[in-house]
């Protein structure tokens, strides 16, 4: 009540201020996944970029079309491109579409035989209903196997966990908590985290699914990319993501292989995918096992930025409680377990998007001014 008080009592300029401030910072993030994409769609051509939509077959809440939209800007034919993803993730969406909206208003100057391609929302399906997963409840990180690789399998200790990930029943209480703090206590959150979030291919009902073959989205995605930068010999990608690490600050995420060389650039932000090292954890079927195979004439440099939102117990009890209404319930948009997803890996906080924005811009100045360099 205390606070409350507080800020009815707050001279009018500083409430003045303080609305200036978010309003400001919040024009970015869009309401609904529809919204973004038709400000994305006007803010290329308004930059003077080119559009291209991969249509895709899912719909949306009320049976609308679906696209990944990218926007292009510079060489039909560039050696060197910054290419700039949001959205694999689906709900994680919202803050990679208010980056990349942002950099719409003041694109960054292109290197010589450059262009910059702005992916906007690999995973529309999952923004467009809430959901961190496609319409086949593919996690589209676990997606990309390579042709020698099958989809199948999952680790001993997610198999072990399947009934409390996976209750076969509608959200409700159920001593979540008191159960994940009982087994990160006997196993240790490193363990856990690569157990449950490395990715599965065994349950498709299940978190962290990888699905049975290459979804329409990341195959339209790929064929896409090895088609338009057959000519490059330099892509940095900049693939944004939340929900893991400190809350507010952002890390770089990358293969242990790749971290000396990126640390040069982007000091002690870089950490490595490996879950004693740092928040993240070994992905089988990663979007960045792809690109080689996609463009195996350029050099790939590849950094996953990822925006800390909340502890990793709360944001797998978002993800849990959401699926099963997904699996279980009627599935709708407008349940409570859609609107507690879409905060956890969003805060409607002005400071945390204000955070993102501040970040999201420099990381592609400073990836801009590194594929510039002789």
């Amino acid at each position: 009540m205390a606070h409350r008080v507080y800020r009815t009592t707050a001279p009018a300029k500083q409430v003045s201020e303080e609305a200036r401030i978010a309003s400001k910072h919040l024009r970015h993030f869009s309401s609904d996944y529809f919204t973004a994409r038709a400000r994305f769609r006007q803010g290329v051509e308004k930059a003077g970029g080119r559009l291209e939509s991969l249509p895709l077959d899912p719909e949306g809440p009320e049976n609308e079309d679906l696209s990944i939209d990218i926007g292009w800007f510079g060489s039909d034919n560039p050696r060197r491109v910054l290419l700039h993803s949001s959205g694999l993730h689906g709900v994680e969406g919202f803050p990679g579409s208010a980056i990349q909206l942002q950099l719409l208003e003041g694109m960054p100057h292109l290197p010589a035989e450059g262009a910059i391609v702005l992916v906007h929302i690999l995973n529309p399906y999952g923004m467009a209903w809430l959901r961190r997963f496609n319409e086949n409840n593919v996690d589209l990180n676990r997606n990309f196997l390579g042709p020698d690789e099958k989809f199948m399998g999952a680790p001993e200790g997610y198999q072990r966990l399947n009934s409390f990930l996976n209750p076969a029943s509608p959200p409700a209480r159920d001593f979540y908590h008191l159960k994940a703090r009982s087994l990160i206590l006997r196993d240790g959150l490193s363990a856990l985290k690569q157990a449950v979030a490395g990715g599965q291919w065994d349950f498709p009902k299940g978190l962290f699914f990888g699905g049975k073959r290459l979804e329409q989205g990341p195959q339209k995605y790929q064929a896409f990319l090895t088609e338009r930068l057959r000519t490059a010999e330099q892509v940095f990608v900049v693939d944004v993501h939340t929900g893991l690490g400190t809350y507010g600050r952002d890390v770089l995420l990358v293969e242990e292989e790749h971290r000396t060389r990126f640390r040069k650039s982007f000091d002690e932000l870089v950490k490595p995918l490996e879950p004693d090292l740092g928040p993240a954890y070994r992905v089988r079927g990663g979007h960045h096992t792809m690109l080689p195979r996609a463009l195996p004439m350029a050099r790939i440099y590849f950094l996953a930025q990822e925006f800390g939102t909340y502890n990793p117990v709360k944001v797998l009890h978002a993800l849990r409680e959401e699926n099963r209404w997904h699996h279980h319930g009627e599935g709708t948009v407008d349940h409570p377990t859609k609107r507690k997803l879409r905060k956890t890996f969003c805060p409607e906080d002005v400071a945390w998007q204000a955070a993102v924005l501040s970040r999201g811009k420099k990381l592609v100045q400073e990836a801009v001014e590194f594929l510039s360099k002789p």
